[in-house]
Parts: structure tokens; C-alpha cells; sequence
């Protein structure tokens, strides 16, 4: 049962904005895949305003300075099929394409998937791996925000009353000369809430590490990185060994809980075993040599 009281459409962003500002009780609904499950059974009376006749909003685009821009109302879809995203950071396509199923990802939206603020949000831990810059917006002004400051909590992000998110940046050094890998560990092989969400990007110099980096999901409250492990590889020759000790350092990172889909203690085993998986693959997309 819904309690939806008044429904409100913006066709642009300053639109939606004012409407905001004048009425800041209002929530923002995108693809409703999230608002509407989290709004169901309340008692308390709801006004929406929708975000999704904004068009300019769905657009992926290369900026002139290398950037990637990925409007907030792409859907799972897109993102999937975009042929910037498939070239530039095919990673994400990766965890575009393990998001839900086709229904969902034709109306479910990444910026949707970023404001749920849910640790198991599919985009969330590759886009913590690609240092992302979110464009947060309001009726005065603009701001960006690197993701991992954005998320505060479980369910919980750093979304001032009256912003918006329009945009997902990620900048070139981000992801030009990097390879990626993304898995998603499930009770499900598909259609299902991550138990574990790995996605680990990395740039080789050589046969030696240049950068790896590891975006976890529901490896605590919030995504994280592994930073300690980060930090070992650089440098680092480029063989199994070094692979092994980084999925080791890797659990250091997290704080994972025991929840009706898995032990602490799986999950940090899991940690451990598909940051290496990740990461070998990771290594033959950035041009390296199969680790066997």
C-alpha cells in the first residue's frame, strides 16, 4: 500500500530544483526500483517528484578534457550497451550487466543505485575503484563529491536537502591504461543481492604494478577500498605471490558482519579469494601476462 499523495514531473534541472526548494518534503523518484519499495507500508503521507522526463540527465558522454560524464538517470541498460562505457571502462559494463534482471535494468537507474546509499548497490564498489566525482545540485549552485565521501552510512549518504545528483565524473587518470575485473558473489547466479561485490582495476608497468586498486561491497557498512593492500602492490612484481599476499592484506580493509546471507567469517574468506580471482583478470585486461 502507498500513501502517495502528490506527484510532481520536472523537465529540467533547474525545475526540479525550484520545486525542491519550495517544497523540500519531496521525494525525488528516478526509476522507483528503490523509492518505491522503501516507501511501501509507510503510514506517513508521500509526494513524489519525478526525475525521469529530464532527458539531459540519461545522456554518457566524453567531456573535452577526457572525462567520462554519466548522466544519473542512465539505466543499467544503457550503461551496459553505451559504447564510450564498453571502450573506456568496460569494468562497469561488467556490473552494469549483473544488476537485477533485464526489467530491472531497463528502468533501474545508476544514479538511483548510488542515492540508495545500499552497500550491495552493483555500480558501487567499481565506481569506488574508478575514484568517481558525483555533481551534486540545488537551486544555488553545484558541487562535486569523490563517492566514498558521499556514502555515510547504511542507506545513509551525503545528499543536502534540496540537491540533486546529475552526474557520475570519472576522470582519465581513472581509467585510461587500466584493466578491470568485477564479481559479483551470490546465493543466485543471477537476480540477486550481492553477498560479496569485488571489482579491482589495475595499471602495470612492465612486469610490475604500476597502481591496483579494490572497491569492495558488502565487505562493511558502506563500499570501501582496500587501501593497506593498495599500498603493498605498488611497485610489486607482477606474479602469484604478490597476488596472493594482496587478497590477504585485502581482509584487513573490511568490516564485515554475519547476516542471514553469510558468516564474517565466509565473507572475509570470500574477500580473500576474489580479490585474486579479480585481480588476475584484471591483469590480462591491462595487457599483462595469465598468471597460471
Amino acid at each position: 500500500m502507498y500513501n502517495i499523495i502528490g506527484y510532481y514531473d520536472a523537465e529540467t534541472v533547474a525545475e526540479a530544483t525550484a520545486l525542491l526548494a519550495e517544497k523540500p518534503h519531496l521525494e525525488l523518484i528516478a526509476g522507483g526500483t528503490d523509492v518505491l519499495i522503501k516507501i511501501h507500508g509507510k503510514s506517513e503521507d508521500t509526494e513524489l517528484l519525478s526525475l525521469r522526463k529530464i532527458k539531459s540527465l540519461e545522456i554518457i558522454r566524453k567531456a573535452e578534457d577526457g572525462t567520462i560524464v554519466i548522466g544519473a538517470l542512465a539505466t543499467f541498460a544503457r550503461v551496459f550497451n553505451d559504447p564510450l562505457i564498453r571502450e573506456m571502462i568496460p569494468v562497469l559494463t561488467e556490473a552494469a550487466i549483473s544488476m537485477g534482471g533485464p526489467q530491472i535494468r531497463n528502468i533501474a537507474t545508476i544514479g538511483g543505485n548510488v542515492c540508495s546509499g545500499a552497500t550491495s548497490g552493483d555500480s558501487a564498489s567499481t565506481l569506488f575503484a574508478l575514484n568517481a566525482q558525483l555533481k551534486l545540485v540545488d537551486y544555488q549552485g553545484e558541487r562535486l563529491v569523490p563517492i566514498e565521501e558521499f556514502y555515510l552510512g547504511p542507506g545513509k549518504v551525503a545528499l543536502k536537502p534540496g540537491e540533486i545528483l546529475t552526474e557520475i565524473r570519472i576522470s582519465p587518470e581513472d581509467y585510461q591504461g587500466f584493466g578491470g575485473q568485477y564479481i559479483k558473489f551470490a546465493m543466485r547466479e543471477a537476480m540477486d543481492i550481492a553477498t560479496l561485490g569485488v571489482s579491482v582495476i589495475c595499471k602495470l608497468q612492465g612486469k610490475t604494478f604500476d597502481e591496483v586498486r579494490i572497491g569492495l561491497g558488502v565487505a562493511g557498512p558502506t563500499p570501501l577500498r582496500c587501501l593497506e593492500a593498495e599500498g603493498y602492490a605498488q611497485g610489486k612484481d607482477v606474479s602469484l605471490q604478490t597476488v596472493a599476499e594482496i587478497g590477504r592484506l585485502a581482509v584487513n580493509s573490511t568490516k564485515a558482519r554475519t547476516s542471514w546471507r553469510a558468516s564474517k567469517e565466509y565473507r572475509e574468506h570470500l574477500v580473500e579469494e576474489l580479490v585474486q580471482r579479480a585481480l588476475k583478470t584484471a591483469i590480462v585486461n591491462a595487457g599483462g601476462e595469465g598468471l597460471v
